[in-house]
């Protein structure tokens, strides 16, 4: 059989950096940093007090009051990633067969937050008996956004959600794509988002010593592959992408942002937090996209990493990327929109997939931020260009996305330009 061919015709994004797609890549390119001390909550005696949260967002601009007190944070942010994305898509819903339309969004944690607040009223209460708020359940579950984006738009399409960490939102785009180029789907609605920034997320994070604790200056505390990196910054979000086949998008005029060719999953098979110190689980992934997407190291012009700033996994993703790539690693641009975004956790894979697509697009790669010249961890090669600290302008013919998560899950998804 015949695979179809899969493009990008739209995209949404809430961000710890702008609440739209445009403002959001307006900053990347920039450099802005979105952390900063923490709102949501009372952080005082916390070991980390910020993170990158979105900010100055009015939801009920895009969704009804009502319908939004049914949601937790997450799903809320995804509904209005997924708004962006259909809108700027050009989809005629009056038009199209919503029985060929789709929803897969993933998440790494789900509704922690609705989770939270009831079980401390629980306990507050408890004395009288159980007494639980009807939609506790509904605003919790990982599959609810996915859910009640198909609820609001009528798509009777493919509709799950995907879980796996951090790499959740990339499994979803990969989940798409393959039903899309099977024939199973004209258009898939695909993402995902995580609004984990509340006590037992920060309180969690902070107990594995996943964090950074650089309370004192929180813009540089995200720093992907310098020396001095003590942990990731929380962050929340989410983003989307329409993924369409080719001929269907061609017939009703739709703008194409760029050709997704190929995806990778892979496991570590080795810890259920730390990745594999070599990096073999992140090696396996990108030889799998490559490989799918039938391409060689060398047709690769931007890798967009995973790039968390951890102490180990830095390391580990750099020695992949030179043993996949070879001597066309050198060639590269590499760089952690991390640094900026923060670690939006089961919505880091969509941003970050969106971002490689607008660098495609565009010709343009943002940087990696926060960066000193001698701030330099002697296992990592610095021959690699890692676009430190400004964005770098070249021809982007094809980029790769990495996510990889707690339990050693890893995902890869590649855009190239498209050409008919």
């Amino acid at each position: 059989m015949e695979l179809k061919r899969v493009v990008v015709t739209g995209l949404g994004a809430v961000t710890p950096v702008g609440n739209t797609v445009e403002e959001t890549w307006k900053n990347l390119l920039e450099g802005v940093s979105g952390a900063a001390p923490i709102t949501q909550f009372d952080c005082s005696k916390f070991k980390t007090q910020f993170a990158c949260e979105v900010k100055n967002l009015n939801v009920n601009e895009w969704i009804d009051r009502k319908e939004a007190r049914k949601m937790d944070r997450y799903t809320q942010l995804a509904l209005v990633s997924a708004a962006q994305a259909v809108k700027d898509s050009g989809m005629d819903l009056e038009k199209e067969d919503k029985n060929r339309i789709g929803v897969i969004f993933g998440v790494g944690i789900g509704g922690i937050k609705t989770f939270e607040d009831e079980v401390s009223y629980y306990a507050l209460n408890k004395e009288n008996g159980p007494k639980f708020n009807p939609f506790f359940i509904p605003k919790m579950i990982s599959d609810i956004a996915a859910g009640q984006i198909s609820i609001h738009y009528g798509f009777r399409g493919p509709n799950y959600a995907t879980t796996s960490a951090c790499a959740s939102s990339t499994n979803a785009l990969a989940d798409a794509f393959n039903l899309i180029r099977l024939g199973k789907a004209n258009a898939i609605v695909s993402g995902g988002a995580e609004a984990a920034v509340c006590a037992c997320g920060v309180g969690g994070f902070n107990a594995m010593h996943a964090l950074s604790t650089r309370n004192d200056d929180p813009a540089k505390a995200s720093r992907p592959f310098s020396a001095s990196r003590d942990g990731f910054v929380i962050a929340e979000g989410a983003g989307c992408l329409i993924l369409e086949e080719l001929e269907h998008a061609k017939a009703r005029g739709a703008k194409i942002y760029a050709e997704m060719v190929g995806e990778g999953e892979s496991a570590d098979a080795y810890h259920i937090t730390a990745s594999h110190p070599e990096g073999l689980g992140a090696k396996l992934v990108m030889k799998a996209a490559l490989e799918d997407a039938g391409m060689k190291p060398e047709d690769i012009d931007y890798i967009n990493v995973h790039g968390t700033s951890t102490p180990v996994g830095d390391i580990s993703e750099a020695k992949a990327i030179k043993e996949v790539f070879g001597d066309a690693a050198y060639k590269l641009n590499i760089s952690s929109t991390k640094s900026m975004t923060g670690h939006l956790l089961g919505a880091a894979g969509a941003v970050e997939a969106m971002v490689s697509v607008l660098s495609v697009q565009n010709d343009i790669i943002p940087p990696t931020i926060n960066h000193d010249e001698d701030d330099k961890d002697e296992e990592i090669d610095y021959n690699l260009n890692f676009t430190f600290n400004k964005a770098q302008k070249r021809t982007v013919r094809a980029a790769m996305s990495n996510t990889f998560g707690f339990g050693g899950h890893n995902a890869c998804v590649i855009f190239k330009k498209y050409d008919d």
